[in-house]
């Protein structure tokens, strides 16, 4: 059983514990690296073609925009394929209430049936938003098991939570199997 870790994660500015403050990895980043550390994989980062604004003030109104006009911004690069892959983790920070709209983009670009996707955000208090929705709608035939919400501001001392959310969800896919 291969594994897939898709994830955007955003570094410089970012809100962190109530301030602003600049970071040299984005936290969904680091989530996703303890992920692969767990559970196995390749990983994947989604980049945007258009680049957000370095100041994330601008980055979320940018975003708001972007969600308000149903966009589905081009990507830089997508994975050849999903084919080698069971499960998918795809990570994200949640902006406005789910995630960056071209993360959609990624999704209505493949097949999901008989596939099996692991959601994981990290936030500063929203948590997963509708974001687990939204993949159910965007990807349908796939399986959707529970997402992990990680706060931000605590991404970088989160392994062992993330390690404990791997193997519930490793167990999960056992029992479906």
């Amino acid at each position: 059983m291969a594994n897939l870790i898709l994830y955007y994660s955003r570094k410089g500015e970012n809100y962190v514990n109530g301030s602003i403050q600049t970071i040299s990895k984005g936290n969904t980043e680091r989530v996703a690296e303890f992920i692969q550390k767990a559970v196995g994989g390749d990983l994947f980062e989604v980049e945007p073609v258009r680049n957000y604004s370095a100041s994330y003030m601008t980055c979320i109104k940018e975003a708001q925009a972007e969600q308000r006009a149903g966009e589905r911004p081009a990507v830089k690069r997508m994975p050849e394929n999903l084919e080698d892959y069971d499960t998918i983790f795809i990570g994200y920070p949640n902006w406005w209430g789910t995630m960056p709209m071209f993360m959609f983009t990624v999704l209505d670009a493949f097949d999901w049936t008989g596939k099996t996707i692991v959601p994981f955000c990290t936030n500063e208090g929203s948590g997963l938003g509708v974001s687990v929705q939204d993949i159910k709608n965007s990807c349908p035939g796939a399986a959707v098991l529970p997402g992990l919400s990680i706060h931000g501001g605590s991404a970088a001392n989160s392994e062992k939570q993330v390690k404990a959310w791997c193997e519930s969800s490793l167990k999960l896919l056992r029992e479906k199997h």
